[in-house]
């Protein structure tokens, strides 16, 4: 089986391209946190490049931009390729099968909103209700 399922941000906005055929593909790239700091008390991060394809790709291509955090449910995929150079070269990318956008529309910093955010409220009466 080859699942995989990553939470982290973009690092750079997402690249759409099309096809010979006209199918869709959009690149784009992750960094993951770590669960644990390194000797020197610093947090790591893990950097997966992503792709996707048809509609996906159109709707990530339109809503994510640097910063923002999704969740991607995908599979592993390794590739190989020659450089321009002529050199034999090596790529492992995540195939989304399914991307959640997790950032809030509003929100253009990469955080979400917090939930402790103070709204006013008229008060209730309770005089009026029905119970």
């Amino acid at each position: 089986m080859n699942k995989c399922i990553l939470i982290g941000n973009l690092t750079r906005d997402p690249e759409l391209t099309t096809t010979a055929s006209g199918v869709s593909l959009c690149r784009f790239s992750i960094a993951v946190n770590r669960a644990y700091a390194n000797q020197n008390g610093e947090r790591e991060a893990d950097f997966f490049n992503i792709v996707t394809w048809r509609g996906l790709a159109e709707n990530c291509s339109k809503y994510l931009s640097k910063g923002r955090k999704v969740a991607i449910v995908g599979n592993i995929q390794n590739r190989s390729y020659e450089d321009k150079d002529g050199n034999k070269r090596f790529s492992t990318d995540i195939v989304a099968e399914d991307v959640e956008f997790l950032t809030a529309m509003g929100s253009s910093d990469g955080e979400r909103p917090s939930a402790s955010k103070k709204v006013d409220m008229a008060p209730v009466d309770n005089d009026d209700l029905p119970f």
